[in-house]
């Protein structure tokens, strides 16, 4: 292996350099993982679950009648699982870098679809699931052929196709929500029933992250998706098929937004037309939080849960401290912009031909 006149690796030489393998499923460069103890401990790998501690220990002084108590940590997490679902639908899409903007619009639509099909239609409440996902599965389609097909930039392309299904699902309800008492049985049950205090949606929250974990971590295709999303050139010399695991991603992320999306209409038992949208901000920095969590620059579920709960956790508190409502919105804000400053600092560290460069004078070293 050797580095031209010009400083730079050949292509296929730069694969084999970020991967440290031949494997096409090994194509990562990403940072070596924290070793020991200390390394797991460290800020740089859980400063998320250090601002959390802060955050109880704070508001435990500045709000001690409402804060320190096990009620909060059930508003915490009830009040949050829906929100975890919809930053674990950019999860995947993340991974491959690809933006889904449309995500919280697809959230509404399949609320809509699910609430219009118990209501209007008298179908059972499993049927009218299925019907909600299947609605969110086609817009996800859409964005597939936007974004793959069309090669349009996925932020602009989502976008786009998220104003449609807004003005769409407007169009159709006439910015009405859907509410009757045929909601207010089964319907609703599937979210707001409870064991032990915490809400079914908790559950699936927790259920759905595990499943995520093993994918990303322990499937080939989630290493591609890694793969994919660090370098999409080197990928695509090692044989790793990136269109189709971004067409693939933005599939899942419609499929997960849809179940979201009919866990927060069972939740208000109503299919509102603007529901969705308000979980725009609130998914994308908890997945980007979670990104430098445990997993240097790989948007993992863990990651993404631990940042929900430092958010939520923010949230609540500063409205039990009776702050001003303009605080949780500044908080979450500050917090996103911090995020993407740390991984656009872990990138750039790993990135070009100096991060090859390393690359290559720690497998010489271990040789």
């Amino acid at each position: 292996m050797t580095i031209n006149e010009a400083g730079a690796l050949s292509p296929a030489e730069a694969v084999e350099a970020v991967s440290g393998l031949r494997t096409p499923s090994a194509v990562l460069p990403v940072a070596p993982s924290p070793r020991g103890w200390k390394g797991r401990l460290s800020i740089g790998n859980i400063g998320a679950v250090y601002v959390l501690i802060i955050e109880i220990i704070v508001f435990s002084i500045w709000a001690p009648a409402t804060f320190p108590h096990l009620a909060t940590v059930k508003q915490v997490l009830d009040s949050n699982a829906i929100t975890a679902l919809a930053a674990l639908a950019l999860v995947v899409p993340l991974s491959a870098r690809t933006f889904d903007l449309s995500f919280a619009y697809t959230m509404s639509l399949s609320g809509v679809t699910a609430a219009h099909f118990v209501v209007h239609n008298h179908l059972n409440v499993g049927l009218a699931m299925l019907l909600g996902i299947g609605a969110a599965l086609m817009i996800g389609l859409v964005n597939a052929f936007v974004v793959v097909v069309m090669n349009i930039d996925s932020f602009i392309g989502t976008l786009g196709t998220g104003s449609l299904v807004q003005a769409f699902i407007i169009f159709v309800t006439h910015d009405n929500p859907i509410n009757n008492l045929k909601l207010a049985g089964t319907f609703t049950t599937i979210s707001q029933h409870s064991v032990h205090g915490f809400v079914y949606v908790v559950f699936w929250a927790v259920i759905l992250a595990v499943i995520l974990w093993i994918f990303m971590e322990y499937a080939a295709t989630g290493r591609r998706l890694y793969a994919a999303g660090f370098n999409p050139e080197a990928a695509k010399l090692a044989n790793i098929r990136v269109n189709r695991l971004r067409f693939g991603a933005l599939l899942t992320s419609a499929a997960i937004a849809g179940f979201a999306g009919v866990m927060l209409a069972s939740s208000l038992s109503a299919g509102s037309p603007t529901a969705g949208t308000s979980y725009l901000l609130p998914a994308f920095a908890a997945a980007f939080v979670g990104a430098t969590q445990f997993k240097k620059d790989r948007f993992n579920a863990w990651g993404t849960i631990v940042a929900v709960l430092m958010l939520g956790t923010g949230v609540v508190g500063l409205g039990l401290a009776n702050a001003p409502l303009w605080a949780a919105q500044m908080f979450t804000g500050v917090v996103l912009l911090a995020a993407l400053a740390a991984t656009g600092f872990q990138r750039r560290g790993l990135s070009g031909t100096g991060g090859v460069l390393r690359a290559l004078r720690r497998r010489r070293a271990a040789a």
